[in-house]
Order: C-alpha cells, then sequence, then structure tokens
C-alpha cells in the first residue's frame, strides 16, 4: 500500500532554511515521480515542485525557484524539499504527493494537481519573526 509521510515542518525566521522530507513506501521509487505543494489558509492548494521518478528532472513554479530545491534518494525511497530564503508568504501546510509515471520516469509535471493520486498529511510551516 503506498503511503507518504511529510516531515521537517516548523516555525522558522524570515530569512532561514527548512528541508521538508517525504518518506515514500508500498512502492518502486523510480515509477513515481513527486511533487511538493502546499496550502495556506483561505488559499487553494499550489504546486510548488516536482521531481521525476529517475530524478534526472525538476521543475519549480516561480515563486520558489531559485530559493527551494527538490531531491530524492530512491534508495532511501525519500524526497527532500529544502527551503532557503524563507518569506513569511511561504507559511502553509506543505504536503507531497506521487504520481504514477512508470513510462515516463525523466519526467514530471508541478501543474497538473489532478495527476497525483497519493498524498501526504501534510506538515505546517510557519515562516515568522
Amino acid at each position: 500500500q503506498l503511503q507518504l509521510v511529510e516531515s521537517g515542518g516548523g516555525l522558522v525566521q524570515p530569512g532561514g532554511s527548512l528541508r521538508l522530507s517525504c518518506a515514500a513506501s508500498g512502492f518502486t521509487p523510480e515509477y513515481y515521480a513527486i511533487g511538493w505543494f502546499r496550502q495556506a489558509p483561505g488559499k487553494e492548494r499550489e504546486g510548488l515542485s516536482c521531481i521525476s521518478g529517475s530524478g534526472r528532472s525538476t521543475k519549480y513554479v516561480y515563486s520558489v525557484k531559485g530559493r527551494f530545491t527538490i531531491s530524492r534518494d530512491n534508495a532511501e525511497n525519500t524526497v527532500y524539499l529544502q527551503m532557503n530564503s524563507m518569506k513569511p508568504e511561504d507559511t502553509a501546510v506543505y504536503y507531497c504527493a506521487a504520481d504514477y509515471t512508470p513510462f515516463s520516469t525523466n519526467m514530471c509535471t508541478v501543474m497538473a494537481e489532478g495527476r497525483y493520486d497519493s498524498w501526504g498529511q501534510g506538515t505546517q510551516v510557519t515562516v515568522s519573526s
């Protein structure tokens, strides 16, 4: 059974850094692209970044490009989101999700949220002084 568990959230000051982890189990990691999403209070969930099953392809939305870095360790079946230069507007619940891509292990999409059919429970990130 496919399961995703996020961790690493917390309180950080503006300009600070956090690293989120998404521990996956129950599936072959190379067959799944992983995306990171977030939802702030009163706002719709938005895609932030994705990484292909092979790890060779990554994508970012404009608001986090240059500040966030996604990576994965398929041996550990874990995906990371390193967040630097954080801003108060980064405050949200962060989710990882899996997209089954067995024939496209070098591709991922961050904008097509509907492709992601397995989700973690989320981890709260608060950026405040």
